[in-house]
């Protein structure tokens, strides 16, 4: 397994720890329930470092992104702008959602990748490159902290000149961060919570000077080191669709509701089929959803209708810890997708009900 920079700083601290996409991880270390409602009230530290980053450099590295993505890369016409985008495959299904910073516009950009996907995206993404774009893999080298919540941006703010308390979302600046140069901070978290990410480059000790001084600054003040298992439910109360989970090699970004970052304004992979998909509507939906009666939906569970006919099934759910109550997601046919809509989780071989609910959930 690999370790990030902060491994023995999780170790240390009593994390309980899993193995997540080839890296040691915290899954939590309070509790999930805990750590969620710290990041909605005040706000927590993740170790994202496992993430993947590519740079692409050159003036055919916006032909090769906007080639590759399906959203207009054309619009980061400004340094410290980004955008969420996914990589299509050519059956019309999705490679990777992933995040593009402009960081020269036209020239240089770091693409942020699944950390399950780097080698996938790579080779994908290489595939393509058929212009002699530069290319560089630099996640073994990149340190990624999210610090995420309402107070984040304040703590943070006191560590830095640059000013990051107005940061618009999907923006990002690059400075010195706690005395270490060449440090990106962004406004493109996924938690709903606002707040941070902070990439630097993990040499020369950066890593433990930055963790320490963002729990010198935030910790007296009740910020807290946060696991993979809150970010699973932070994300899911947003309904944010998780790779792996919610999105995949077989569902198109139209399926999934992300019709929003699938623009037609240019050429790209699998543009016809989406573009057919949506001259026609797709035939299945995903869709949030609660629980009416007692039990928690889990990835892959069937998804029924009253009449007992198997109309989809489960990507995501658990015991939402702000809501006090059981949400998921799942695909399910067109004609079920409408809010108000009653379904059945198929749970141990028993229909539990539960209705079709708009996202975020409330």
């Amino acid at each position: 397994m690999k370790n990030t920079p902060f491994t023995d700083k999780h170790i240390a601290l009593g994390a309980k720890m899993a193995e997540f996409a080839g890296y040691n991880m915290p899954i939590s270390y309070s509790g999930i329930n805990d750590e969620h409602a710290t990041v909605r009230n005040n706000a927590g530290v993740f170790d994202v470092s496992h993430m993947g980053e590519f740079i692409l450099k050159g003036p055919n590295a916006l032909d090769l992104i906007q080639r590759v993505t399906s959203n207009d890369a054309a619009k980061l016409n400004a340094p410290g702008k980004a955008q969420y985008s996914c990589l299509p495959n050519d059956e019309g299904g999705i490679v990777d959602d992933l995040l593009v910073y402009a960081i020269e516009p036209n020239n240089v950009y770091m693409l942020v990748v699944n950390a399950s996907n780097i080698e996938k995206d790579w080779n994908w993404i290489s595939k393509h490159n058929t212009e002699g774009v530069e290319m560089h893999n630099i996640s073994d080298k990149t340190g990624l902290l999210a610090v995420q919540g309402p107070k984040a941006v304040e703590y943070m703010q006191e560590l830095t000149d640059m000013d990051i308390t107005n940061l618009k979302y999907y923006t990002f600046v690059k400075g010195t961060f706690a005395g270490v140069e060449n440090v990106v901070v962004s406004a493109t978290g996924y938690t709903g919570a606002g707040g941070v990410e902070i990439y630097f480059e993990d040499k020369d000790g950066a890593g433990d000077k930055i963790w320490d001084e963002v729990f010198r600054v935030g910790g007296p003040k009740g910020m807290k080191p946060i696991g993979l298992g809150a970010r699973d439910t932070l994300r899911l109360e947003m309904g944010f669709c998780l790779y792996g989970n919610d999105i995949d090699d077989t569902t198109s970004p139209l399926e999934a509701g992300l019709g929003w970052i699938t623009k037609f304004t240019k050429d790209f992979t699998s543009k016809e089929t989406f573009a057919a998909q949506k001259a026609n509507g797709v035939t299945r939906k995903l869709v949030g959803f609660e629980m009416v009666d007692k039990g928690i939906p889990r990835h892959h569970y069937k998804i029924q209708n009253a009449a007992g006919e198997e109309i989809g099934f489960v990507t995501s759910g658990t015991q939402s810890p702000s809501l006090g109550k059981a949400i998921g997601m799942g695909y399910v046919r067109k004609d079920m997708a409408v809010e108000g809509n009653e379904i059945n989780i198929m749970i141990r071989d028993r229909a539990i009900k539960a209705k079709v609910v708009k996202m975020p959930f409330e």
